[in-house]
């Protein structure tokens, strides 16, 4: 009796097995990478928030915001995690 009563349960584990390796897991991967992104972005970098705000990083603030050049003259602050994705590096050139 207490074999079928594991045997009730390995449907269960395999569930959530399947739903570690195929949602939890890559979404985990997916939250440290943007983390690592949003750490390392600095003055000059071209960015796309998650609001679709694209411009460029001007300042990096001490508390959590960036200040967004978006257009001549027309700096925008936000908070830094709304960072969607980084569009270009700057010219090592400049």
């Amino acid at each position: 009796m207490s074999g079928s009563g594991f045997a009730q349960f390995v449907p269960l584990i395999l569930i959530f097995v399947i739903f570690y390796f195929f949602l939890i897991r890559p979404q985990q991967k997916k939250v440290k990478e943007h983390k690592l992104m949003v750490g390392a972005l600095k003055r000059g970098d071209e960015v796309i928030t998650s609001g679709g705000i694209v411009g460029k990083v001007e300042r990096i603030l001490g508390d959590d915001k960036v200040d967004i050049l978006i257009s001549e003259n027309v700096t925008v602050q936000v908070i830094q995690s709304t960072v969607q994705s980084l569009l270009s590096k700057p010219d090592a050139k400049k």
